[in-house]
């Protein structure tokens, strides 16, 4: 959520996406029909909106305006196909759709999870040529750039500076490049000093969790401890593995990337607030227009929502519950509107995050032969967990103070986790295996 967030951050960031989730999750938890759904921002969602991005700054419209008009004319269409019962649609989702998609997801995760990971190689570079034995010449110094752009110079003059007047060789890495200064020395790389442990610890924090967690959920069918705490310490994995890397990684003090999480509740940017106008400066004709890129988002959203709870509702999770893919839709179109007016991002059923809420909720049976496996039971099917995991990302905004010694290879760690847990539960992909 926090990655995705990063998207725009321009128009929107970390608070919009913490108070966005928290609003429409709230929401779904208590009046959907399937609550065992998590809502997210997925990926087809993200790219529809970061196409919409880019072309908004390309012929100068503003972006918040025209997403609030799409999003308003998605809620509409969402909501009317609610109405003309085309929920019902769903029965022709195959099986082999479900897979695909929940697949494709699942391996979306994993990318990313790696992705993010392999970027930090550019933000922490370190010298892969190191004489060992003249270590003590290296050195790395901010040095004043020999033939400054006019975009340099515009800076220094709003900063009330010139180049005589900057202490060059005084400044942080951060000052350095704020005055688009140079680094040179032998401890230096184009971008800034190198960072000799930074990257290696993040890597040693990311496999560390992925696995971790793996070996923590399976403890329940270890020999150790009483069943009680087994199952405890199987539930609660993904909690104890990131407790346990905090405290890691705290004592051991490398300076980590860690999550940047704000500390007022106010928008990101200073000039837009908490309602935006559909039409704004955009021209009255793009009121109109929003509804063609709509139908697209309106496919996306319906696709996203409608497989996802086809997932969520397969018979061998032996819900006792009924469906319920109308009101779910109608509870999306409404929120995805609400998030619209308010500058938002949009939320939607998210396949992994569903799955890995439905994997955490099974009921197996506590009583077995010695040797036998424990036979899956149900679902514990209700509404607290999801609400409590909405309730709990509003209020991460008041717990920064701890949060913020979250490392971010942590987080991308668990997201390898989720996506590879996940996978393992699709019967595709055991097919692909054998």
């Amino acid at each position: 959520m926090f990655g995705e967030s990063q998207v725009f951050l321009s128009p929107q960031s970390a608070i919009e996406s913490l108070f966005g989730a928290s609003l429409t999750g709230i929401a779904y938890s208590l009046f959907a029909g399937q609550p065992l759904t998590i809502l997210g921002s997925t990926g087809p969602v993200l790219v529809f909106e970061k196409i919409l991005y880019k072309f908004c700054k390309d012929y100068e419209l503003s972006y918040l305006s025209l997403r609030t008009s799409i999003g308003l004319w998605t809620s509409f269409l969402c909501i009317l196909l609610v109405a003309t019962d085309a929920s019902s649609l769903v029965c022709y989702i195959t099986r082999f759709t479900e897979e695909a998609f929940a697949a494709l997801i699942c391996i979306i995760f994993i990318y990313e999870a790696l992705e993010k990971l392999f970027h930090l190689r550019k933000t922490y570079p370190f010298n892969m040529h190191n004489d060992l034995d003249r270590l003590t010449s290296y050195s790395c110094v901010c040095s004043e750039p020999l033939d400054p752009s006019n975009e340099t110079l515009e800076l220094w003059m709003t900063h009330n500076k010139s180049a005589d007047s900057i202490s060059w060789a005084n400044l942080t890495v951060r000052e350095c490049k704020t005055y688009n200064g140079v680094f040179l020395g032998s401890a230096c790389s184009d971008k800034g000093p190198y960072f000799p442990d930074v990257l290696f610890w993040c890597v040693i924090l990311f496999f560390t969790t992925f696995f971790l967690s793996s070996f923590l959920k399976q403890f329940k069918t270890k020999r150790y401890f009483p069943t009680k705490v087994r199952s405890t310490i199987s539930d609660f994995a993904v909690f104890l593995t990131i407790v346990i890397m905090v405290v890691i990684d705290y004592l051991v003090g490398v300076p980590s990337p860690k999550l940047q999480v704000p500390e007022k509740f106010e928008p990101t940017r200073s000039d837009r607030g908490w309602l935006i106008d559909p039409l704004g400066p955009n021209p009255w004709w793009t009121l109109i227009v929003a509804a063609v890129p709509s139908l697209l988002c309106t496919i996306l959203i319906f696709m996203d929502q409608q497989i996802t709870a086809v997932i969520i509702n397969r018979k061998e999770h032996k819900l006792k519950k009924g469906c319920g893919y109308h009101l779910d839709l109608l509870m999306v179109g409404i929120m995805l509107g609400i998030c619209s007016i308010m500058g938002l991002p949009w939320f939607v059923a998210a396949t992994v995050l569903s799955i890995s809420h439905v994997n955490s909720l099974k009921v197996e049976s506590e009583c077995s032969a010695p040797g036998e496996q424990p036979k899956f039971l149900g679902i514990r099917e209700q509404r607290v967990t999801g609400l409590m995991i909405f309730v709990l990302m509003g209020m991460s905004v008041f717990m920064t103070s701890v949060l913020k010694f979250i490392p971010m290879p942590v987080l991308y760690g668990v997201f390898l986790y989720m996506g590879a847990s996940s996978l393992k539960g699709i019967q595709a992909s055991f097919v692909l295996i054998m």
